[in-house]
């Protein structure tokens, strides 16, 4: 028999599991839509504007702002990096490991693996040639869309995020969690496009692609959560 303490957590569990669903569903028409927006050509003016709103008129091998700002933006970048990424989930699944909490750790795995596969895949499909229009401020190896360095890391910031909230009980950590997560992802999405290495279009993308597997991970958590609530209230 149910426990009729339990029924009001697993009706706010309900409650979090369909507006994580919705939020899952937003990223990926998100995704599709700038995708298709890119197809077509629609993006390509305002592309370009909101790129060479970042760099000094008539001298388009120099962005805006100090010399310091350009180099930080390259630090800035390397948090989206492969090399980091790599390191940072590896280091994230060993503390999982060693806290007992495997369920994250094999969460936190997927998204990052689901992550990088079709950022490659979608990247081969859509073959989208990098910026041309002013000079590369890092270098670069891949087709354009989407971002890779914001696909991986609004993927690994953004589920690493939930998944330390999920085993933190003070609300205030959590939101400092969520807002630094977020921060960070946006920094290495802005990153990209003053350096001249992707069209903001291409890092929109990004962002959408991330959050979609992010939003996974998410899922995956709450229905484990769900399941186990289930089974206490046998």
């Amino acid at each position: 028999m149910t426990d009729p303490a339990k029924k009001p957590l697993a009706r706010r569990i309900e409650t979090r599991a369909l507006l994580i669903w919705l939020g899952g569903a937003a990223a990926i028409w998100g995704f599709f839509n700038v995708a298709s927006e890119v197809t077509e050509g629609d993006t390509a003016a305002m592309d370009q504007k909101l790129l060479l709103m970042l760099r000094r008129p008539g001298t388009l091998g120099d962005p805006i702002g100090p010399r310091w700002l350009e180099e930080s933006m390259r630090d800035v970048t390397a948090l989206g990096g492969f090399t980091f990424l790599t390191l940072a989930t590896i280091v994230a699944l060993l503390l999982f490991s060693f806290h007992g909490k495997r369920r994250q750790a094999w969460i936190l795995a997927g998204a990052v693996l689901a992550a990088q596969v079709s950022s490659e895949v979608l990247k081969t499909f859509y073959d989208r040639p990098r910026p041309s229009l002013v000079p590369h401020g890092s270098y670069v190896y891949t087709q354009s869309f989407p971002s890779g360095h914001s696909t991986l890391s609004a993927t690994v910031f953004l589920t690493l995020a939930t998944l330390i909230a999920s085993v933190e009980a003070r609300a205030s950590t959590k939101i400092l969690i969520y807002v630094l997560a977020v921060l960070t992802t946006i920094a290495v999405g802005f990153s990209r496009v003053y350096l001249g290495v992707h069209w903001p279009s291409d890092v929109l993308a990004g962002w959408s692609l991330g959050a979609t597997w992010a939003f996974g991970a998410w899922i995956v958590l709450e229905w484990m959560r769900r399941r186990d609530v289930s089974r206490e209230g046998v």
